[in-house]
Formats: structure tokens, C-alpha cells, sequence
């Protein structure tokens, strides 16, 4: 039988459980997964429609909290869309700035034009969504 050793993930968190227990403290949920998570997936699985596409600046990003995306436009016509739930921990990203995402849970941005991770402790990109214009609209997640 093979043993590995603990993950960093695992001994920071049970570093801190630790502490935290004896300050009498508990629950620390950034370092669980909880089986009740209800959150959903972090893509859609079913088209969203996002209103006006012309509510995207050229050159900036806006985020769709309520559906969990960020979508850019990097360039006039050339839409990217990605999951706004971080990859760190699961928080849906706060904010955009020009072509720049930001998680307040922990600090994480991302490139909204990439979906890559440009200051952690994220460490993988967000996923990218499919998104289209239909209409002067923007429509993300999988086609019809």
C-alpha cells in the first residue's frame, strides 16, 4: 500500500482549522466543499440570453452576476465570454474594470479578454463559454 503526502490545500487548511479551534473559532468554508453546495454548475447548460450586445464596451468587459459569465470585447464585434465563478474557491466574481475581473473572496483577477488568471491564488483560467450575437443580442452557453 502507497501512501502520498498531503496536498498543500490540505495541510494549509488543516493549518488553519487548527488555529482557528483554538481561538474557539469554526467553520472556515473556503477550505471545505460542502456536499449541500447548491451554487450549480459553472457554466450554463442551456442558452442566456444577455441583452443588447452594445452593452459591452469596446475594449472593456461587463459582468452578468445573476448568470455567472463576464463577457468582453476585446475588439469591436469580437465577443469572449467565461464563467464568472472564480477558480479558486467558488465565488462569483464582484467586478470588471476595462479588461480585468476581480474576486473579492480572495484577491483573484482575471484576464477577461483570456480567461487567464493574472494574480492569484487562482491558478487555472476561467472556463471559456461559447457566445454569440442573434439579433443585435448577446446569447451565451450552447446553441440551439
Amino acid at each position: 500500500m502507497s501512501t502520498q503526502p498531503p496536498g498543500r490545500r490540505t495541510v494549509l487548511c488543516g493549518a488553519a482549522l487548527t488555529g482557528a479551534a483554538g481561538l474557539g473559532l469554526t467553520g472556515l468554508t473556503a477550505c471545505s466543499v460542502r456536499p449541500d453546495d447548491k451554487r450549480g454548475p459553472a457554466v450554463p447548460t442551456a442558452p442566456a440570453d444577455l441583452g443588447a450586445a452594445d452593452a459591452v464596451p469596446v475594449g472593456g468587459a461587463r459582468l452578468y452576476r445573476d448568470e455567472k459569465l463576464v463577457v468582453s470585447q476585446p475588439a469591436g464585434g469580437e465577443f469572449r465570454a467565461f464563467s464568472a465563478v472564480c477558480t479558486h474557491a467558488g465565488c462569483v466574481l464582484s467586478s470588471v474594470e476595462e479588461l480585468e475581473a476581480l474576486c473579492t473572496c480572495h484577491g483573484s483577477r482575471f484576464d477577461t479578454a483570456s480567461g487567464e488568471v493574472l494574480a492569484g491564488p487562482a491558478n487555472e483560467p476561467l472556463p471559456e463559454v461559447p457566445v454569440r450575437v442573434e439579433g443585435g443580442r448577446l446569447v451565451a452557453g450552447p446553441g440551439d
